[in-house]
């Protein structure tokens, strides 16, 4: 940065005159900040007009020091190119970009140089940043978005390209966010998975070079790598302290991300669309808008970032993220496939016995030249089995409504069987090479929703089901299958559009049930968690985090998760996967939306009256659970229990969640656990709760302590062999 020019600061809040001005003033270095309630990112011109982010952090009391940061950092060579703001690649450029194009006259070069930009105030909370950049050698530009969270301390980031050549331009990479990172020392923690192992964590510090976290599945593309991360900065955070950003991609489909430590010791994150095998070809005038880069940061700690990103979610991105959820009994334990209308019948009666508000029926209700008796056939054939439901899903709705609860159902309708009428009728909508042999995940293939028509198929599944059914109350959407042998008949010369486009046509499908049934709750399942994301979560109103249902597994799983996404969201039911009894069971479970999948016929006298009991319990606390502060107090990684708890807003009710995950002998709970998020001011009384029928609290009676007492001494919940499972309720004495 030449030190001789006038600069020129341009805080988000700017009047539009002066940003006009500002525009036109390209000799002038333009600082802009891009600030939230504690943190701010800030960008910034040099002389040639390259925007560069030169700060990201907590935000500084005067915005007007903003514009000296650049100079106190000296780079490695003389390049002044390694803080770009969206790294262009085939220029003066050399390191990882974040977006590489082929001009419709075959030249690979791009320099984006800034031209404007502009801040639209949503209301008191959002603001959106718009920054235009342009090449000067060609009509070819990029306007990148920040749109900000004020008090959620919260960013969404992506980018819009366009051009108007003489021709196709081909896009071969193009990122949502590129952000630069400094500190002494960089630390990553990310997620690897598979069926029922979802959500398996690792941090290890970042070394000089490029680390990719990656997915080419194309669908369920969070099976083996998961889209969202963390990097602590100078030292690994903690739950309560540490500089620390959590990142997710809002994107359901092949996502790359690119972290490069580079020569002077600065982190690059670039984050968008996997580019493998998806070159674009963008005709003139025509946009290409990437999926959104949501990020927070944190100087106060893991636990503190997952908080705001708790908050963002529920409030702007899920469906109806404030409101209330449906507890539901599931039949796919009970019965898997094999089921009738009499059984059916038995199930909504037991559903109504155990007290929850929905049954779901799973898989296996339909298909008739291709019976669903199994996961080899009737997919695609979304009729109702005429031999298992003679009288179809209206007579069951019916049923429920009779029984007091209410109807849910299971479909896959993204997928198809090879035996089924919809393959034999529709070949050219089966994603699959015409000259290779077939390859089936789980015995599917997945259809091709490039294509409008099938778009239009996928749709009808869900319309006519609500058409035929206007109080079906809850759809569990499934998808089990990745891509193979990817080819659309649809798309002819244009395959590399597949994987983008596939995703695209997903989210119109949804959009369009979104449009028509706004408020039905829609569960976002993928064979457990393999497809987790915001961009998905924003037209579900819950995910499943894993058909993995043993207990003890899912207090590591629903852990991990909540780092990113809210209780609220977390599908946890009980079922009989584990050795564990009911009462840890459903203690689990209520970490989040509870259901269940159980037997309800084989529990005892007192495992009902256990169940009736836990269930009262979770209506009195489901406000905290889904609604409040969530507090991680104990890893289950690192001790022999795991501790964690929800405060509703007013901090006037919590409760503390305890499990013992360690079964060797004398484990336990030896000393108190630290509570979090009360009012130290306030007194809480204190209980424990879900107790079984016929066992006593071994932790006293008519507890009361400050709010003072607890975050600074704490509470020993006595979390024993004899006690696996305690869950303590706090209410304020008034």
């Amino acid at each position: 940065m030449r030190r001789t020019q006038k600069k020129l600061i341009m805080p988000v809040c700017l009047t539009m005159a002066s940003m006009l001005a500002a525009a036109t003033s390209y000799a002038q270095t333009v600082t802009i900040p891009v600030e939230t309630q504690n943190n701010a990112l800030v960008l910034q011109t040099d002389g040639e007009k390259n925007l560069k982010m030169v700060y990201f952090g907590h935000k500084l009391g005067n915005a007007g020091e903003y514009q000296s940061i650049l100079s106190q950092y000296k780079q490695a060579d003389d390049s002044g190119v390694l803080n770009d703001a969206y790294m262009p690649s085939g220029s003066a450029s050399l390191a990882e970009p974040a977006i590489t194009v082929t001009h419709a006259d075959g030249n690979k070069s791009l320099n984006l140089v800034y031209v404007s930009h502009n801040v639209t105030k949503i209301d008191d909370d959002i603001s959106l940043l718009t920054v235009n950049l342009k090449d000067p050698a060609y009509p070819f530009e990029v306007t990148l978005y920040y749109k900000t969270y004020f008090k959620e301390d919260v960013t969404e980031q992506w980018s819009v390209i366009k051009h108007n050549e003489k021709g196709l331009v081909t896009l071969n990479k193009f990122a949502s966010a590129n952000l630069n990172l400094k500190g002494s020392g960089f630390w990553l923690k990310q997620y690897h998975g598979n069926w029922a192992m979802e959500m398996q964590p690792e941090e290890a510090k970042l070394t000089h070079g490029i680390k990719t976290i990656d997915s080419k599945l194309g669908t369920r593309a969070n099976l083996y790598e998961h889209s969202m991360f963390m990097v602590s900065m100078d030292q690994p955070a903690t739950e309560d302290e540490g500089k620390v950003m959590l990142g997710a991609l809002e994107w359901s489909g092949n996502f790359k991300i690119d972290l490069e430590l580079d020569v002077s010791n600065n982190l690059r994150v670039i984050a968008g669309i996997n580019n493998s095998a998806s070159e674009y070809h963008l005709k003139p005038a025509e946009d290409f808008t990437t999926p959104a880069f949501v990020y927070t940061y944190s100087d106060h700690g893991k636990g503190d970032a997952s908080r705001k990103l708790q908050r963002w979610a529920r409030k702007y991105k899920i469906v109806n993220g404030e409101g209330d959820r449906l507890t539901l009994l599931n039949n796919w334990e009970t019965t898997y496939f094999d089921f009738n209308e009499a059984k059916l019948a038995d199930l909504m009666k037991d559903t109504k016995k155990l007290g929850v508000d929905m049954f779901l029926l799973d898989d296996g209700w339909f298909g008739n030249s291709h019976p669903r008796n199994g996961d080899h056939a009737g997919l695609g054939d979304w009729q109702e089995n005429k031999q298992k439901l003679p009288n179809g899903i209206s007579s069951l709705v019916k049923e429920a409504t009779n029984n007091g609860v209410k109807f849910g159902i299971w479909i896959e309708p993204e997928m198809v069987n090879p035996a089924s009428d919809l393959y034999v009728k529709h070949p050219d909508w089966v994603i699959k090479q015409p000259n290779r042999p077939e390859k089936y995940f789980r015995n599917q293939l997945v259809l091709d929703l490039t294509n409008p028509q099938v778009q239009d198929f996928v749709y009808g599944v869900v319309d006519n089901l609500f058409t035929k059914n206007p109080t079906l109350a809850y759809i569990k959407w499934d998808c089990n299958a990745v891509i193979y042998n990817a080819y659309s008949a649809y798309l002819k010369k244009d395959q590399s559009h597949l994987y983008v486009d596939y995703v695209r046509g997903l989210y119109k499908v949804l959009e369009r049930v979104r449009a028509k049934y706004p408020k039905v709750p829609l569960m976002l399942c993928s064979g457990g968690g393999g497809r987790v994301d915001y961009g998905a979560l924003k037209y579900f109103t819950e995910f499943w985090p894993s058909d993995n249902t043993e207990p003890l597994e899912r207090v590591f799983i629903q852990w991990e998760y909540s780092f990113f996404y809210p209780a609220i969201t977390s599908s946890n039911h009980v079922t009989d996967w584990g050795k564990q009894p009911l009462k840890f069971r459903t203690d689990v479970a209520m970490m989040g939306k509870l259901g269940f999948d159980i037997v309800v016929g084989r529990l005892s006298e007192n495992d009902l009256a256990y169940v009736h009991g836990a269930l009262k319990s979770y209506d009195y606390l489901k406000d905290a659970i889904w609604h409040g502060d969530q507090y991680r107090l104990q890893s289950p990684w690192d001790n022999d229990a795991a501790s964690i708890m929800y405060v509703n807003d007013g901090k006037s009710k919590a409760v503390m969640f305890n499990y013992l995950v360690n079964n060797r002998y004398g484990a336990g709970t030896k000393v108190p656990i630290r509570l979090k998020g009360l009012d130290p001011q306030k007194k809480y009384s204190l209980k424990e709760i879900n107790l079984y029928p016929g066992s006593n609290s071994s932790i006293g009676n008519d507890l009361t302590f400050t709010g003072d007492f607890l975050m600074t001494v704490g509470i020993n919940p006595d979390v024993n062999s004899g006690r696996a499972s305690v869950v303590i309720e706090l209410d304020e004495v008034k």
